[in-house]
């Protein structure tokens, strides 16, 4: 059973994480999940030329990236934890005084960067420069100077900081978008103290999201991660990922690892995502997040089959933020609705969506398409700013159902919800709690026994609440095998909240 406890995942969420770890690789931090941090005075210099050919070496590419990629120098001031104070024992005043509070430790902590303006303008990561009480910058020609951090961004990891020096080296910067898997790139920066290491791979994969779960993640957090297995180790973060044109087409900033180094994969934030933020921090110093007010999650199979999609390919509308109101659900998209295109580009999975509406502008007017149980609906959603709502996506693991005996056609038994849960929940007359989940049966790993209750029966229609025990077994009774049933049902726990779950009969 507790291994089952763990598997169990909501079909809004269906996160994986890496059971190796996805590392930040700091150099200050080194946990199961640390950044890409780290790095010493750099010494090599050349003079960039034009932008390498498709087909160059690599070694005519790094002559050439190499004098805009730099060193970044981080301190921090460590704060002593505050000790509880009370009086000491007569006579043991001077005996305890030496283990009282100690004096403040210098942390130094070193990434890299890249310079994207001729006077001083670099880019890096934001856990490279966080909280640091002072950031210098060492170019490749040995010269140092200290950085002033123009603006930082926690939901994207991309932080500018600018230094006062002229005429410097920049990269070019590349698109993403038209990379493709199994293209060649390089990686350039400062891992573990070696100055300007250039390391080769591939694109191993594009669009990572979910299944990259990365340390101090909030609501807004963008995951859309490239792939590559070339070398990335502590300090490489905030270093450029380089196509064979000499264009910068990503950040790096993350390693998957257990022991904290390189172990075949590492993670670079898009480019155009990367430029778009930077942008917003060099001219405002802040960044005008967009969002659609929409919690999403990907869909399974049987999310699917429900919508008539020949592919397992879209985002989930799970709820919508705030939760009474907002842009999307104004606009008429409703909760179980899957989202398959927006501005006209496919969406086939959360971090598609999030690349898509990240690329606009707060207040943009953006066309979204949607499948409703089987039916495409058109809508259009005026994007606002993320800091007057709640959160974008929602992505949550939840405990697993128990292996127990059930009852009914899609494996579950149902009971009323006791007084007190109804009233603490605002139910309203809504909703039967599940008490049991059948471990062989077509919800399993998908509703959770004593915690999540269904409110509504949203597919077949019409849609209508649930008020009873018979009125969801009267909708179960006139189901068959490979029927679908569409359920709207909230967790009792509140950080969970509500999710659309849906299920196949006989699946």
């Amino acid at each position: 059973m507790a291994s089952r406890f763990s598997r169990f995942r909501f079909a809004t969420a269906a996160v994986v994480s890496f059971s190796a770890g996805v590392l930040f690789a700091s150099g200050m931090d080194w946990t199961k999940v640390v950044w890409a941090q780290g790095g010493t005075t750099p010494r090599s210099a050349s003079v960039r030329g034009p932008m390498a050919p498709e087909g160059s070496s690599f070694a005519d590419i790094a002559e050439r990236v190499t004098p805009g990629v730099v060193a970044v120098n981080t301190t921090r001031t460590a704060r002593p934890r505050p000790q509880a104070r009370g009086r000491a024992p007569q006579g043991m005043e001077d005996f305890l005084e030496q283990f009282g509070p100690q004096q403040p430790q210098q942390q130094r902590g070193e990434g890299s960067g890249f310079i994207v303006t001729a006077d001083g303008y670099i880019v890096t990561n934001n856990h490279v420069v966080a909280d640091a009480d002072q950031v210098s910058i060492t170019l490749s020609d040995g010269r140092t100077f200290k950085a002033k951090v123009i603006g930082t961004d926690s939901t994207t990891d991309v932080a500018v900081v600018k230094i006062d020096a002229k005429g410097l080296p920049t990269l070019s910067i590349g698109n993403d978008e038209n990379t493709r898997i199994g293209d060649w790139v390089l990686a350039v920066g400062n891992p573990l103290g070696l100055d300007f290491t250039v390391t080769a791979g591939i694109i191993s994969a594009k669009g990572r999201g979910s299944e990259i779960q990365l340390p101090n993640s909030g609501n807004f957090t963008i995951s859309d991660f490239i792939q590559t297995d070339a070398a990335i180790n502590p300090g490489n973060s905030g270093g450029p990922l380089i196509n064979l044109r000499g264009e910068v087409i990503g950040l790096n900033s993350a390693i998957a690892s257990q022991t904290g180094y390189y172990s075949g994969y590492g993670f670079a934030i898009p480019i155009t995502l990367v430029k778009a933020v930077t942008d917003d921090l060099i001219k405002e110093g802040r960044v005008r997040l967009p969002v659609m007010g929409v919690s999403v999650g990907r869909i399974d199979p049987e999310d699917a089959g429900i919508n008539g999609l020949a592919r397992v390919a879209g985002v989930k509308v799970a709820g919508f933020n705030p939760a009474d109101g907002g842009p999307a659900k104004a606009a008429g998209i409703e909760v179980g609705d899957i989202i398959i295109t927006v501005n006209g580009k496919p969406v086939d999975r959360v971090s598609s969506l999030q690349r898509v509406v990240r690329s606009r502008r707060v207040g943009d007017l953006v066309p979204v398409e949607v499948m409703r149980f089987g039916t495409k609906k058109s809508f259009k959603v005026k994007l606002v700013e993320a800091e007057a709502i709640g959160r974008l996506a929602v992505v949550t693991d939840v405990p697993a159902a128990k292996a127990n005996p059930s009852a009914g056609k899609i494996g579950i038994s149902i009971e009323a919800v006791p007084a007190d849960v109804a009233e603490r929940m605002k139910l309203a007359g809504r909703g039967v709690r599940v008490s049991d989940v059948a471990a062989d049966g077509p919800a399993r790993d998908k509703l959770a026994p004593g915690s999540d209750i269904v409110l509504e029966v949203l597919y077949p229609a019409p849609r209508r609440a649930v008020k009873s025990v018979g009125d969801l077994q009267g909708v179960l009774a006139g189901l068959k095998d490979g029927d679908y049933v569409s359920l709207l049902v909230r967790n009792m726990d509140p950080r969970v909240g509500e999710r659309v779950v849906n299920i196949r009969v006989g699946g």
